[in-house]
């Protein structure tokens, strides 16, 4: 039986944006993670809502994806709230170097937020009232983390493991080591005594050796094709626009990608530029197909 203790509290968020996760104790209170841009609102809402008239005292960031970070500003703004990033992104950060960071590479947005101060692996905070260890989980992102709490055998997993897989490896489109690093992180887990986790997308879950058991598996099938990556990305970051716009014409998504370099990366790797509209019509046919996410009227592409 899944159980979290008292001072945790999940906001299970749709795939726009990810989960965030509440942990309050009398010194501090703390959103682990603040969904993407278009939904700030309502994290500030979700927020509100549970916190009532305490103020939001602090911002855990497991990585800087879009999807994690784009309610940070407005947070920020609500309750002058402190910041904690990944070390490794905070020049980019600081200097707002949309050059380093991810949002341009993917055709997404992020309101410019700051930071005050940092996290690394190996380092220990407290949270809820609880001990968490600070992981670090290369693979999906290269300066991902985790938080694992050994007291309540919780494991904060950001997208390293979700109950059906992981986040997309992003460092292979680019032509940098990605699987090497998340079979390492997945294996790192399977070292750890965890009863719950907590995933980036979807519901916290107890079943964590079959998750573990599909996770190798598809870092196994994605190692013996790079393609199979390179396509998911594709698909992921179409839907991720299209949910984000509700509609959208071919002709847009191609100028997207040629703008996002991740999109151009992955495209790339699975055929030459001028097969580039093809590809994106079969994609695009793919997920509106047997009741997908998208569904196509002529040039227009819709989001159900």
């Amino acid at each position: 039986m899944m159980r979290l203790p008292a001072s945790i509290q999940v906001f299970e968020r749709g795939w726009l944006s990810s989960n965030n996760v509440l942990l309050v104790d009398d010194a501090c209170a703390a959103l682990v993670d603040t969904g993407y841009a278009t939904h700030a609102p309502q994290t500030l809402a979700l927020a509100q809502a549970a916190l009532g008239k305490r103020p939001l005292d602090l911002i855990v960031n497991t990585h800087l994806h879009s999807d994690h970070c784009g309610g940070n500003a407005v947070l920020q703004a609500a309750w002058r709230c402190r910041a904690a990033i990944p070390a490794a992104e905070a020049a980019a950060v600081r200097d707002w170097d949309e050059a380093r960071l991810s949002f341009r590479a993917t055709g997404q947005s992020c309101e410019r937020f700051t930071f005050t101060e940092t996290l690394a692996p190996g380092e220990q905070l407290t949270l809820g009232a609880l001990d968490w260890q600070v992981l670090g989980a290369p693979g999906h992102d290269p300066h991902s983390l985790m938080l694992y709490c050994a007291e309540e055998r919780v494991l904060i997993s950001a997208d390293a493991l979700w109950e059906n897989g992981f986040g997309v490896i992003f460092p292979e489109l680019e032509g940098d080591s990605g699987f090497a690093e998340q079979q390492a992180v997945l294996e790192t887990i399977t070292k750890l005594d965890v009863h719950t986790v907590i995933p980036g997308h979807g519901a916290p879950f107890a079943n964590v050796s079959l998750a573990l058991e599909r996770a190798f598996s598809r870092v196994a099938w994605l190692r013996a094709d790079p393609a199979r990556n390179a396509k998911n990305a594709l698909k992921v970051l179409i839907v991720f626009k299209l949910l984000e716009v509700r509609a959208m014409s071919f002709d847009a998504l191609l100028q997207m990608l040629d703008a996002a370099s991740c999109m151009r990366a992955a495209a790339a790797m699975l055929k030459p530029r001028d097969a580039w509209p093809a590809l994106l019509r079969g994609l695009v046919e793919e997920l509106a197909s047997n009741g997908g996410p998208l569904t196509v009227d002529g040039r227009q592409i819709l989001a159900r």
